[in-house]
């Protein structure tokens, strides 16, 4: 145990995903060796991304504006339109540059052992979107994992009714992965070798 306030920097790294109690000291002790400008500026970098990163009013994703820059490039294909469990897969699926159309955030996926639901993520606004027509696909590409895949089969129950032709990413992607970590080969053939459902 160091100091509180050593031990504090230490414990709130330790809080981020990703970061053990070893990662956690390692960063607490390089932020407490360097230059001061140098932290400054990280931490006004923090408080400015928490402070003025909003969600896209149409789809969800990240963006400093009201309408992220995907939703506001007109060469964009509004006749497909992903949906996405949250905005770091929409950079994963940018990367492959394979799927020109929209995208749909749902801000997380279906967990009832967290306490969410349906109604906590953004299917609502989903179904909103598809009223006018417009949208003639709809490819869900959910994490392929427990979540998931509860979250996709819920949306192909809601969406198949409709009419609308529903795919979903084809197998390839690793199961109990995050679309994060799939390289942009494997999330490309993964796009590829989409099928329809119902």
């Amino acid at each position: 145990m160091y100091e509180s306030v050593i031990q504090d920097l230490i414990d709130e790294l330790g809080r981020l995903p990703g970061i053990g109690p070893k990662s956690a000291q390692r960063i607490a002790f390089h932020l407490l060796d360097a230059d001061p400008e140098d932290v400054k500026r990280f931490a006004q970098t923090l408080v400015d991304a928490k402070t003025k990163v909003l969600f896209c009013s149409v789809c969800g994703n990240v963006t400093v504006d009201t309408t992220c820059r995907i939703c506001a490039d007109p060469r964009r294909d509004d006749t497909v339109l992903c949906v996405v469990e949250e905005s770091k897969d929409v950079i994963a699926i940018e990367r492959t540059r394979e799927f020109r159309g929209r995208y749909h955030v749902l801000g997380g996926a279906i967990s009832p052992i967290a306490g969410i639901g349906p109604d906590q993520l953004r299917i609502k606004e989903l179904l909103g979107r598809l009223q006018d027509g417009v949208v003639t696909e709809v490819i869900i590409a959910t994490d392929p994992n427990l979540e998931g895949e509860a979250t996709a089969t819920y949306l192909m129950r809601m969406l198949v009714p409709i009419g609308l032709k529903v795919t979903k990413l084809a197998s390839g992607l690793p199961v109990g992965g995050d679309l994060e970590y799939a390289d942009e080969v494997t999330l490309g053939r993964a796009f590829e070798g989409r099928t329809a459902v119902g």
